[in-house]
């Protein structure tokens, strides 16, 4: 076994990375030791369904530094020689009491304190034939590797799904040269979360980008990899698939070592502690209670995880004051256009869209509202109203107008 680590972290995604780096800014000392599942060391996920897949970022620009986010400490085993990175590492059993891990390459590693920032893998489309080899996905590095080099070849795509990582990679496509067609259940992109209004806006941004949208259509089963059959009869053929249909969390070990686990995802409370002393959790697959909502929210936003991850590694040094409150946010460029939302995102019943003339072209506010409450904003070329939205979410202001 190997000697026990001050700080373990399994995960190196934006989570697991920013809780290294609090850990050492709020005094931690000791070993810290990061296991990434992936095999490419931690990066910025982001670019992979935008510049990275146009073929504007190398791999080169993608690894993951304190500028990314998190406190201003170098998370550098060359500098720091008590980190270490290990990439290719699986958990596959926690025991809490005796606070260890075992990991699918036969080690046990014992740790004083843990942060579970095990992220999320990609949803394979649950279709006759949504799982063959030739059906891409896209969350990890690997992922986008081999989907731009699909795109290097393809001259025609579908898309099938219409949330933002959809929307961004049909978009990189076609500005790729490729002829693309996305398929989605919902009549417009992000129908439900955002709105129709919204949705509309969407849709009309990618036909602008030349992508043909199916909306209110679903697959029934892919053949070969590269046709797509519909369930009104329809088939599209293309020279290749990308199902962007969501996400699950990885936290199966971590249920089975009896954490207090719902719907999947890890429970934690602000302070980002879970069920079991000596563990946090942070990122995309915790269920986490936020102060300023005064309730629990499940976000799978990349500032959130970083958000949540300096909470996590602040109170693993020791620092108890660490809190996680802001409004939850991100942003998502399709193509030359940015969309930038902050809400807490468990629901509205009401929106209000609102369009500013004299300013960007297609500039416009949504204001989101539920029992009169103002619960989220977002903003196509009003950076004001976004900041300022913000912060009225974070107070509970009554509704916009």
């Amino acid at each position: 076994m190997s000697p026990v680590d001050a700080l373990l972290v399994v995960g190196g995604g934006p989570a697991g990375h920013a809780a290294a780096l609090a850990f050492r800014a709020a005094g931690g000392t000791g070993p810290v030791r990061i296991l990434s599942a992936d095999e490419d060391p931690p990066y910025n996920r982001p670019p992979l369904s935008k510049d990275y897949l146009r073929g504007e970022t190398g791999e080169d620009e993608l690894p993951l530094s304190a500028e990314d986010g998190g406190p201003d400490t170098e998370l550098d085993p060359d500098t720091d020689p008590d980190i270490t990175v290990e990439v290719g590492e699986s958990v596959i059993a926690l025991d809490p009491a005796a606070r260890t891990v075992d990991l699918a390459s036969g080690r046990t590693l014992s740790y004083r304190t843990l942060v579970l920032a095990v992220g999320m893998e990609p949803v394979t489309l649950p279709v006759p034939g949504g799982d063959h080899p030739a059906v891409h996905t896209l969350r990890f590095l690997a992922q986008a590797r081999a989907l731009r080099g699909s795109a290097e070849d393809a001259r025609t795509a579908v898309v099938v799904g219409s949330g933002f990582i959809g929307c961004e990679a049909a978009v990189s496509l076609a500005r790729r040269g490729v002829s693309v067609t996305m398929v989605s259940p919902q009549d417009t992109p992000q129908e439900k979360r955002l709105g129709a209004e919204v949705g509309r806006r969407l849709a009309g941004w990618l036909d602008d980008e030349g992508v043909r949208l199916l909306g209110g259509r679903s697959v029934e089963r892919i053949e070969d990899g590269r046709t797509v059959v519909l369930t009104d009869g329809s088939t599209l053929t293309a020279d290749l698939v990308l199902a962007a249909v969501g996400v699950r969390p990885v936290t199966g070990f971590v249920q089975d070592a009896g954490v207090a686990v719902q719907e999947g995802r890890i429970v934690v409370d602000e302070h980002m502690r879970t069920s079991f002393p000596g563990i946090w959790a942070a990122g995309d697959a915790v269920l986490a209670r936020n102060a300023a909502a005064g309730r629990h929210l499940a976000v799978e936003h990349w500032g959130e995880a970083l958000a949540m991850g300096e909470v996590a590694g602040r109170q693993a040094a020791g620092d108890g004051t660490a809190a996680w409150s802001a409004v939850p946010g991100f942003w998502s460029e399709i193509g030359d256009r940015t969309l930038k939302y902050a809400a807490w995102g468990d629901g509205f019943d009401d929106v209000t869209v609102v369009d500013h003339a004299g300013g960007e072209p297609g500039a416009f506010t949504a204001w989101y509202a539920r029992d009169g409450v103002l619960v989220g904003v977002l903003a196509h070329g009003a950076d004001e109203d976004y900041e300022r939205g913000g912060e009225l979410v974070g107070e509970g202001a009554p509704a916009r107008d």
